[in-house]
């Protein structure tokens, strides 16, 4: 929810466990407590998309953990975090925007050691569009007071055994009936694609397809389906970037078209749905127009990446605790 300055304040020196989105101004003049935090001014609340630098969004963990363990990861420690994570519990994760950390994470997580046993989400935290390239997004360690703009922090939440953390996630998009593309090597960037086993230069595939870049690949990992958002398509060099990476030999294909957003975003929610944490990427914000509208119930900050034990994209990540 969001909450007033005072109130965050008040919540932090009674030491409740919380994880805090918000602008960098504001985090950093936070007292030490049980937090994590992490920038963006984009958030999904009751009243709808909000684009603020003077609101603070907070999801409170407190009355679901039993306790609070919280660590930063540079990038070399990011496979130790499966490792420090609660047996029975949740972990929620932020990791600052091109970082090197949000590289490492995006493209080695899914080789971590037992990577899938634990659940763990959170994002990818940002800053005002206006600000890119000006102002570096950053993450925040309550607990020592210290913050990054390379490294990942987490907030690790045993429960009690009785109930279950169930890590979901709402796609809104399936795989075209286009051409099957295919990729030689794994990264954020590439210049060839596999179509039918020829190679293309994938900027001169999409003109020429007239592809919406809006729309993502889709990988079909055995029924779910997995984005990769285009960050861009250049002529000039021939480079298509992402803003995750793509992996090599997998098969993609660019999503079908959605009508309408919030009208599809509804439609899939499940009715008794109650979420304790909830994340929506930028992407989706920007090219659904969510701004004012609301999502109900999926209420949190807007995310420069979404995860959902690994990195996505547009896509809204939530967590349930049955």
């Amino acid at each position: 929810m969001f909450m007033s300055l005072s109130e965050t304040i008040k919540n932090i020196e009674s030491g409740r466990r919380l994880a805090i989105a918000g602008d960098e101004k504001i985090l950093s003049g936070l007292p030490k407590g049980n937090w994590v935090g992490g920038t963006t001014p984009y958030f999904m609340a009751e009243d709808g998309g909000t684009i603020a630098k003077d609101k603070i969004y907070v999801h409170d963990f407190t009355d679901l953990s039993l306790t609070a363990i919280i660590k930063s990861y540079a990038v070399d420690d990011l496979p130790k975090i499966n490792e420090d994570a609660p047996e029975h519990g949740f972990s929620i994760i932020i990791i600052p925007a091109v970082s090197s950390a949000h590289f490492a994470y995006s493209q080695d997580a899914p080789n971590y050691p037992n990577f899938f046993m634990k659940p763990i989400l959170g994002w990818i935290s940002g800053v005002h569009l206006d600000d890119l390239g000006k102002v570096l997004p950053r993450t925040f360690n309550g607990l020592t007071g210290e913050s990054s703009d390379k490294d990942a922090v987490v907030i690790h939440c045993p429960i009690a055994q009785e109930k279950t953390p169930i890590v979901n996630i709402i796609n809104l998009f399936d795989q075209g009936n286009g051409d099957t593309i295919k990729f030689e090597e794994s990264g954020f960037s590439v210049k060839t694609c596999l179509i039918d086993g020829k190679k293309h230069n994938f900027a001169e595939y999409i003109k020429s397809k007239n592809i919406d870049i809006r729309l993502p690949l889709v990988a079909d990992y055995c029924g779910v389906m997995v984005n990769v958002s285009f960050h861009a398509a250049r002529e000039s060099d021939g480079v298509v970037e992402f803003y995750a990476p793509v992996f090599s030999g997998v098969e993609y294909k660019v999503a079908a078209p959605v009508g309408d957003y919030v009208d599809a975003f509804r439609k899939v929610l499940p009715r008794d749905v109650s979420p304790v944490f909830s994340c929506n990427c930028i992407l989706n914000f920007l090219y659904s127009e969510l701004e004012g509208k609301s999502v109900e119930k999926m209420y949190g900050p807007i995310t420069f990446g979404e995860i959902a034990y690994q990195l996505l994209n547009q896509t809204l990540v939530y967590l349930e605790i049955k």
